[in-house]
């Protein structure tokens, strides 16, 4: 059986979209099937997998089947991806209100997962004060943050210089609350998507969530090695006492700005939430940490040491 090395772009009622690289032709696009096997193994292929494709007849596009999923770098939860190398995590400055909460449990998890956060922080134009607070907050945490605003056209050439370099060969996925921008952002940016967007409702100031399922949408640009940008929902209900992303002993290491102060507590053992002698309270006090940046590490830090390994 002649196989084929692609990755999953889009899954729809058992049928994974799979766009080849090797051998040649690459580029070509194939409706698959997984093999069986695959549920006797107890294992499901996500949007991002590198597979394998086989054809159970040969040279019938329509028999095609998932064969073999290659070593994944990294695979999310909720949503359900693999392979992502950058996450572009977004705020909006106003409408709706930003949720620092939430983007850093999702810092934290790409953080975990050993993929590069970049801060976005989109509507600039709706509370300039509010966006440059939230730039410094990241700024100090030692991201790389872009402000940028879909209707005046702010920052968005900065940020498409800095994914043309990262994305050749590479995943990324957009990820932030409904309603912050995302889908308007990545049409901007990537002319010819025409993702769904819409309004932030005035009543509960929140956006609707238009994107229903992952999808990796391919990149060319001309003389570089393809990439793949993709759009998620989900990233807005995270829930880290339903889900088993890490204890409360990785957490620290998942906050960025923590990393030159661990190990330098009076207390061996200390959770850096309230103990006297903590390195990283003394940095907030000296505003080398942002407090909210501290806040929200102790929110997490009481939601993970409550988990039990059987939960």
């Amino acid at each position: 059986m002649v196989e084929y090395k692609g990755r999953i772009t889009c899954s729809t009622g058992g049928i994974y979209t799979v766009i080849t690289d090797t051998p040649t032709p690459a580029g070509q696009e194939f409706g698959c099937r997984a093999r069986g096997v695959f549920r006797y193994i107890k294992e499901t292929p996500v949007v991002g997998d590198i597979v394998m494709v086989g054809f159970e007849r040969e040279n019938d596009p329509t028999c095609a089947v998932i064969t073999s999923i290659l070593e994944r770098k990294n695979r999310l939860i909720r949503p359900p991806v693999a392979n992502i190398d950058y996450i572009f995590v977004t705020l909006a400055a106003a409408s709706p209100e930003p949720d620092t909460n939430m983007a850093d449990k999702l810092i934290s998890i790409a953080e975990f997962n050993t993929i590069t956060p970049v801060i976005i922080i989109n509507k600039s134009e709706l509370d300039p004060g509010r966006a440059s607070e939230l730039e410094q907050i990241y700024r100090l945490a030692g991201y790389d943050v872009f402000r940028t605003s879909c209707r005046t056209g702010e920052g968005i050439d900065a940020l498409r210089r800095i994914i043309d370099s990262a994305l050749p060969g590479h995943s990324a996925a957009f990820a932030g609350a409904s309603g912050v921008g995302k889908s308007t952002l990545m049409n901007l940016l990537f002319p010819g998507l025409g993702l769904e967007t819409s309004d932030v409702s005035a009543k509960i100031q929140r956006g609707r969530h238009t994107t229903r399922r992952v999808t990796l949408y391919p990149v060319l640009r001309p003389g570089r090695p393809s990439g793949f940008i993709a759009d998620t929902p989900g990233f807005s209900l995270l829930d880290f006492e339903r889900f088993d992303y890490f204890s409360k002993e990785d957490l620290p290491l998942t906050f960025r700005e923590f990393g030159e102060l661990l190990g330098r507590c009076r207390y061996t053992k200390c959770s850096h939430t309230k103990e006297e002698g903590c390195a990283i309270i003394a940095a907030v006090r000296e505003g080398k940490i942002s407090p909210s940046r501290h806040q929200n590490y102790v929110e997490l830090y009481e939601i993970l040491k409550n988990k039990r390994p059987w939960d």
